[in-house]
């Protein structure tokens, strides 16, 4: 756990940072600090580890208070990740990933060995370990900064926009790995963001602060956007809020459709006989959707093939939450989202008014706690 107790930077100029923060991130829990440019989120994360010395107050590591540790030995027990990796350029993969478990005094096979494992659990291959950083993807980087946190096993970690210097893709997944990692490894960590979608999807709690370092609101995901404390963090989580707060509820027993498929490499010409409203999903013969097909394209004597397919539309996981479900309905071609079971096989179809009547109807029912969307 770690405690801020009425924690206070201010600096010689008179410029407050931080004001007499208190907050608590749980054990084994992710803690997001988001907010505005000059909120205090990566002063406040730099005073856990003392990279900032705080005015006054006190920051506490469990029982301990931080300033009773000595600097070297405080960090050398905390991950530390920030934007761009900052690994070393003239130290090859495995060496940076070694570098503080050597100075913990771990032998050079053991830290070597260590950080092999790491790699794939990263995952990155082996033959990576060679590599300089100069040499490497952004996204690859980031994935090696992470081991280099993770080399000492650390029981907190601390994360400065890990992920901002990447671009889309890599960095959803980057996010993915991410709380796959966590899923596994139960650090606490505190990671700073600048982006609420970031905040949201990542963190099991998320502390929205104002310009000058104060807290506005400390609360789960799902609270933030059903319930913001003040007109501050509603404008801040942004309008569209009750549209993700839909990614904190399950769909539950959505009534699926029985979709018509079609096989890719099956005759062309099977294909409009099977179609509802001019569209027929083409699955593989594992039963994984692939797209769909317009029966207007569907003539000549060729068979179904990949490149014939609209892949619009995005697939929603069975047990998956609702904006998962009306996400998949209102990006389908057909107007139909597609619904897969837990091992990517079609499942079934569903439109965005069945969707629409069941969050009618979760909304009818009194709300228990919220829970973390599917990762």
């Amino acid at each position: 756990m770690i405690r801020f107790e009425s924690v206070t930077k201010r600096y010689p100029d008179g410029t407050v940072a931080v004001d007499a923060l208190d907050l608590v991130a749980e054990t084994g829990k992710i803690t997001v600090l988001v907010g505005p440019s000059g909120c205090g989120k990566t002063t406040s994360l730099r005073m856990i580890n003392r990279m900032i010395e705080p005015s006054s107050g006190r920051i506490w590591l469990d029982d301990r208070d931080t300033a009773t540790i000595r600097s070297d030995q405080l960090r050398r027990g905390i991950g530390y990740v920030i934007q761009h990796a900052g690994l070393f350029p003239h130290r090859t993969v495995l060496d940076n990933i070694t570098t503080v478990p050597r100075l913990l005094g771990r032998g050079r096979r053991e830290a070597r060995g260590q950080a092999l494992e790491l790699l794939e659990r990263v995952g990155l291959p082996a033959a990576f370990a060679g590599r300089y950083p100069a040499q490497l993807s952004g996204g690859q980087q980031q994935r090696v900064g992470v081991a280099r946190a993770l080399a000492a096993d650390p029981p907190v970690m601390l994360m400065d926009e890990p992920f901002s210097a990447v671009d889309p893709v890599v960095r959803g997944q980057l996010q993915d790995e991410f709380l796959r990692l966590q899923h596994e490894l139960r650090k606490t960590i505190v990671l700073v963001t600048h982006d609420i979608d970031e905040a949201i999807r990542l963190g099991d709690q998320v502390a929205v602060l104002r310009v000058g370092g104060r807290l506005a609101q400390l609360a789960p995901p799902g609270e933030l956007l059903a319930s913001p404390a003040d007109s501050f963090v509603a404008g801040f989580v942004g309008r569209d809020r009750g549209y993700r707060a839909l990614g904190f509820t399950h769909a539950g027993e959505l009534a699926l459709l029985d979709e018509p498929t079609v096989t890719v490499g099956a005759p062309l010409k099977a294909a409009p006989d099977l179609a509802r409203d001019g569209w027929v999903l083409a699955l593989d013969e594992g039963r994984h959707p692939l797209g769909w097909l317009a029966t207007a394209a569907a003539t000549g004597e060729g068979t179904v093939d990949t490149d014939k397919l609209n892949l619009g539309g995005t697939l929603a996981p069975e047990a998956g939450t609702l904006r998962e479900a009306l996400d998949a309905a209102l990006s389908s071609p057909s107007g139909r989202g597609v619904v897969v079971h837990a091992d990517g096989t079609f499942a079934g179809t569903v439109t965005a008014s069945d969707v629409l009547v069941r969050i009618e109807q979760e909304r009818a029912v009194p709300s228990g706690p919220p829970v973390q969307p599917a990762s």
